[in-house]
């Protein structure tokens, strides 16, 4: 049988080498190993609880690590001042109101139980305060009893399981015995079966290549170790079909490790990842090569390149804005595996814990692997950083320490993968603390929005997903023609890149505007140290109108000759139209945005350079924009 997945690696190996470059024959993407079977299960399984992340050995570290390490205190104290919040709140319940829900599902229910569970259950396993069990024992029961846990949206399922499963594997040993039954029962009927539909196929996220992948394998992964002496024909096919299917969500991190779904979204699906390699690990003594898998390692970098340094993350398609205050529970687990120093963020995790700042809630398995982590190296972040795969970025920073805070983002990839947007060729910029040039991110009402009927999910070219100004490129600082949204399967790539002290990367735009141009390039270079260029080689097509450059942003803006003064936050930033001072820079206001549904921010606005088409001589034109600092 054809493989086109081999066929391509080999043709990418042929052309590092061709490139002058090696290529170890261990790091060709190959299958996770995948031994599971009902005998594999019977001999290898560990046989005694904990061992869902903790199993005895590494419990005794923990447990020696809570006398010494300043940070593992710190976590543990975070984690037990969550855990007595939980009786401020009545058990957990299905009474949230739907428009208070974040969306049209019971997510935000099961994540509140994982939460609970993870914070009570860790704290019982140190401090065997019957209150504490007692509080468990009721989350539990109620849990359970829910009608269902909403197969039909599989991440309530994925979520919900792993906090159960958590619950029995880390203290069912204390609970009532008719608890421990309702339990498993409840993750056989309620979790584990769901999964397998009667029609014999799999479900789409079971071999999907985006979060819910993770998340719901990593779910049902840890209710099959739970029932695996009371259902291990049930379990074994569960985790098989784990470990397979997780493949193809790790090969989304290849080659580079850039998350094609963001910064968030990477913390949300690898969280459940590591939480599964750890429950391996712990389960089994391995974890079926994971860590090493291609890209999900270097993973870790892309994750530190995408935090600026005013604290805020380059949130490109649906991720938050802000990397917030805690330290970064999944980060972490790389720190624990390879030393780095880079990954651990010390200092975050000493801060004192504020309850009304919600931590991971996986926190819980999370304090395990901190616990884990000896310091052994520390890498330098690059100044400089390109990385391909189905969403490639590319990053410039003014390296440690740097006066201007310099920091620049920039992006390729198509509209319509998974929390995607019509944003290739788009980017951030910030100096001297400000963030000029902005990503609009994920609007925080997306449940709002669904409740009205909007199709948000659907990503077809004339999808109505496409009307948000956080979806489409007239919300993005990007380029636009004939006024006309990106071809929305259309793929920009990184096809150049140059490091050193002024670093520069050339995107391929041109499949983004199929029948709209012949070609264009998109160049991004760090011009000096406080400065940034951008230039668009294009070549017009007889279907060409116009051209409109844009950046989107949220300072005041001054029109002057050849371009623009931007302020903000006493800060000034020049805007020169290098390529075209014959036109002005016209300033569209976004507040309020044209949709009703739309993000709101205020003072937003694209900043536009409009060329009509009939003004280029020849078929090609040339953009070119600086932006410095003064």
């Amino acid at each position: 049988m054809y493989d086109y997945k081999k066929h391509c690696y080999i043709a990418w190996a042929w052309l590092l080498m061709l490139a002058g470059l090696s290529l170890n024959a261990q790091q060709l993407p190959s299958k996770l190993d995948n031994p599971i079977s009902k005998t594999y299960l019977r001999n290898n399984l560990r046989k005694a609880s904990p061992r869902l992340v903790l199993n005895k050995e590494i419990e005794e570290n923990l447990k020696q690590k809570l006398k010494s390490d300043p940070v593992v205190q710190n976590v543990y104290k975070s984690l037990k001042n969550g855990a007595a919040a939980v009786f401020e709140k009545p058990i957990i319940n299905l009474d949230i109101p739907l428009e208070e829900r974040s969306q049209n599902n019971q997510l935000d229910i099961s994540r509140d139980l994982l939460h609970r569970i993870g914070m009570l259950a860790m704290v019982y396993r140190i401090e065997k305060e019957a209150k504490v069990l007692n509080r468990i024992n009721e989350e539990l029961i109620a849990a359970c009893n829910f009608p269902t846990w909403n197969p039909k949206h599989f991440l309530d399922v994925g979520e919900m399981s792993l906090g159960i499963a958590l619950a029995v594997d880390w203290v069912g040993e204390y609970l009532p015995a008719s608890t421990v039954k309702l339990a498993k029962n409840a993750l056989i009927e309620k979790g584990i079966k769901p999964s397998w539909p009667e029609n014999g196929k799999a479900p789409k996220w079971a071999y999907g290549n985006n979060n819910w992948n993770q998340v719901c394998n990593g779910g049902l992964v840890a209710a099959a170790i739970v029932i695996a002496e009371d259902e291990p024909e049930l379990a074994s096919k569960t985790i098989y079909r784990a470990i397979d299917g997780m493949q193809n969500a790790l090969d989304q991190y290849g080659p580079d490790g850039v998350y094609p779904e963001g910064a968030t979204y990477w913390r949300y699906g690898t969280s459940f990842t590591v939480v599964t390699a750890a429950m391996f690990e712990s389960a089994f003594g391995s974890d079926f090569g994971i860590l090493e898998y291609p890209g999900f390692k270097e993973s870790a970098l892309f994750r530190v390149l995408s935090d600026s340094p005013i604290g805020l993350f380059y949130n490109f398609g649906d991720c938050g804005e802000s990397s917030g205050s805690n330290g970064d529970a999944t980060l972490a687990w790389f720190a624990s595996k390879t030393g780095n120093k880079t990954f651990f963020e010390k200092e975050k995790f000493l801060k004192p814990y504020d309850k009304e700042k919600n931590f991971s809630r996986l926190l819980a398995p999370a304090l395990v692997w901190i616990a884990q982590y000896e310091e052994k190296s520390e890498t330098t972040v690059p100044a400089a950083w390109a990385g391909n795969g189905p969403n490639p970025v590319v990053f410039f920073t003014g390296g440690e320490d740097d006066p201007n805070k310099f920091y620049f983002g920039g992006k390729g990839g198509r509209g319509n993968i998974s929390h995607g947007n019509m944003d290739a060729g788009s980017f951030v910029f910030e100096l001297d603390g400000v963030r000029w040039s902005m990503d609009l991110g994920k609007n925080k009402h997306y449940g709002v929005i669904e409740r009205t009927g909007f199709n948000l999910w659907e990503r077809c070219q004339d999808c109505e997903r496409w009307k948000l100004i956080n979806k489409n490129n007239f919300g993005h600082s990007t380029l636009t023609v004939n006024d006309q949204l990106h071809i929305v399967d259309g793929k920009a790539s990184i096809v150049d890149f140059k490091d050193g002290a002024f670093p520069e990367a050339i995107l391929d735009m041109s499949p983004v505007f199929e029948g709209q141009l012949k070609s264009v390039t998109r160049r991004f270079k760090k011009s000096g140290p406080r400065s940034l260029l951008i230039e668009d080689d294009i070549v017009l097509s007889e279907n060409t109108d116009r051209l409109t450059w844009q950046f989107i942003t949220q300072a005041d803006v001054e029109i002057v000759d050849g371009g623009a003064i931007l302020t903000q936050d006493g800060k000034r930033l020049k805007v020169q139209n290098l390529s075209h001072p014959e036109y002005s820079l016209s300033v569209i206001s976004l507040s309020p945005p044209p949709f009703y549904l739309d993000l709101k921010k205020d003072n937003l606005k694209r900043l536009e350079l409009r060329i009509p088409a009939w003004k280029v001589q020849g078929q090609t034109a040339k953009i070119a924009v600086l932006l410095s600092g003064e």
